[in-house]
């Protein structure tokens, strides 16, 4: 285990959107190494802003809906008030992810030297029906065709990552809805970044997802998802 002075200059992002029976339980789980958690208030009806506000979080508002945009964000306000920061982490404010398992996300980056660390949802720590089975379909899909294409050795989209800071800034990321997770992943190959995955546990979100929970935003994500996978391609096409 590194000494706790490792875990310099880490902040967390939680893109949030009617979280308030969940955001509380989140955001007490986080370590406390953790420098600070910013949390975007993405257009929420309910008590999400005020809950998180209680639990000392930053909060921030993104009334633009979609995830990327949210997390667009957090990242537009450490630029501006921290570039220091050394380790940028991305959270879901559903309560699905451990986020006691941050420091097993960090410390690849910290001691092994990667640039970015993707949570792996495996099956065998996964609660039963925390995932549905478009999800389980699409991160499968998506993965494999990453590994045929560009010979990459993802095997998850999981929304719980970690990443260095400078490195994340280079990707230039643009997606402002479902494709910003595996925007990251290509554009991570793209700018040949040291990248791993670490297993860990996923349980049933608190409350209904706003993706894989109707069927329009598990097609939407899909289709989003596919799109950028082949957008990479025809753009590296190009370039050879």
């Amino acid at each position: 285990m590194s000494h706790l002075s490792n875990f310099e200059g880490i902040r967390v992002i939680i893109p949030a959107f009617n979280e308030e029976a969940s955001i509380g339980k989140v955001l007490q789980a986080i370590p406390t190494f953790v420098e600070e958690v910013i949390v975007v208030n993405n257009a929420s009806t309910d008590q999400t802003e005020k809950v998180a506000r209680q639990a000392s979080a930053t909060v921030l508002t993104e009334k633009r809906m979609g995830y990327g945009y949210a997390c667009l964000q957090g990242i537009d306000y450490i630029k501006k008030n921290h570039p220091q920061t050394k380790i940028v982490v991305f959270l879901d404010g559903d309560f699905s992810d451990f986020p006691e398992y941050l420091t097993a996300l960090v410390q690849p980056i910290i001691e092994n030297d990667f640039d970015l660390v993707i949570g792996a949802r495996v099956k065998k720590l996964r609660e039963k029906g925390a995932m549905t089975l478009p999800q389980i379909f699409g991160n499968w899909l998506a993965t494999r065709l990453m590994k045929i294409m560009y010979k990459a050795n993802y095997t998850d989209l999981g929304p719980f990552r970690a990443i260095r800071f400078k490195q994340f800034l280079a990707l230039h990321m643009q997606d402002k809805t479902y494709g910003w997770t595996v925007e990251m992943q290509l554009k991570a190959l793209q700018h040949q970044l040291n990248y791993t995955e670490i297993e860990v546990p996923y349980r049933n979100r608190i409350g209904v997802s706003k993706v894989s929970g109707t069927l329009k935003g598990a097609f939407m994500a899909g289709v989003k998802i596919i799109g950028w996978i082949f957008k990479y391609g025809m753009q590296k096409q190009k370039k050879q």
